[in-house]
């Protein structure tokens, strides 16, 4: 992809891959891979990613993953103050049980930045994949918080309810998640044979749909909690030609990797900083579709 780059207003969102593994093996995670070999991992090299990326967009989204964020609170640490507070700061985590480090000592860590973070996003799936802290430990993050629930395969459709009822003992929305690495742009807004969707709409009050080219959710009500159940394309750029004739690849993610390499795209395309530096900006095109979605 060589054309000119667009993006929304603010900027794409940048992906932060942590420079450390995580102990699990979640049968859809495609990062996994990119942790056998840490060779060129530095704390150092992404820090340098995250100013070029904030002096180009001082307002976009910044997002954590891994890998497991919550590995090295020191290097995590040091990546969260190099942030500026323009910024909105999200954390994808499975709050780790882990050696050498205590769930009171992750949940002060969270306390110490709740004016840094905008959200830290919990993976709890309705099948366990990995050692989980007590849900309690979750409750007790300082932070808005949501909990992150990939529908994988062969999921057993008949623990929803008691799924959601697990989190909605302590007011903790949901967000349900498609397999990504299935989703083409034939199926993203699919309804009537998407499975997860039928069986939700089977156990949940259905509220709207918001969208754009890239993703969507779905959204949910079930006795007061808000769900969403989330769908994205498997990349994040899209090659369109606008009104003024002119083909763009438009960005909605930019990703700094372990190594503090910068791309533009999950498929591994490095991003060409100085066309970003030009980038033209457009109106974020996610849209309520239907029915009511901010409650």
């Amino acid at each position: 992809m060589s054309h000119p780059y667009k993006t929304r207003s603010g900027g794409a969102t940048v992906t932060i891959f942590v420079p450390y593994d995580c102990r699990n093996h979640c049968p859809f995670c495609i990062n996994k891979k990119e942790y056998a070999d840490c060779t060129g991992f530095s704390v150092e090299a992404i820090l340098r990613s995250i100013a070029v990326m904030d002096a180009i967009t001082p307002e976009c989204d910044f997002v954590f993953t891994g890998g497991e964020p919550f590995a090295q609170l020191g290097d995590l640490q040091r990546m969260l103050d190099a942030i500026p507070g323009t910024h909105k700061v999200y954390i994808n985590t499975t709050f780790p049980v882990q050696p050498g480090c205590s769930a009171e000592e992750m949940i002060d860590f969270t306390r110490r930045n709740a004016d840094k973070i905008t959200c830290i996003n919990v993976s709890r799936h309705l099948q366990r994949y990995v050692e989980e802290s007590p849900d309690e430990v979750v409750a007790a993050i300082a932070t808005p918080k949501r909990i992150n629930c990939v529908l994988y395969k062969n999921y057993p459709a008949d623990k929803l309810t008691e799924y959601v009822e697990r989190w909605r003992k302590y007011n903790i929305p949901i967000q349900f998640r498609y397999d990504y690495t299935e989703t083409t742009p034939e199926n993203l807004y699919e309804e009537e044979h998407d499975k997860i969707l039928q069986d939700l709409k089977k156990q949940f009050t259905y509220r709207g749909l918001d969208g754009c080219r890239m993703r969507n959710g779905f959204h949910f009500e079930y006795k007061g909690l808000h769900m969403t159940y989330h769908k994205t394309l498997p990349y994040s750029t899209i090659v369109e030609t606008g009104e003024d004739g002119v083909t763009y690849d438009i960005l909605y993610d930019i990703l700094i990797k372990q190594n503090g390499d910068l791309h533009s795209d999950w498929t591994n395309v490095p991003l060409d900083v100085e066309k970003y530096r030009r980038v033209v900006f457009e109106p974020y095109d996610l849209k309520v579709l239907d029915g009511t979605v901010d409650f």
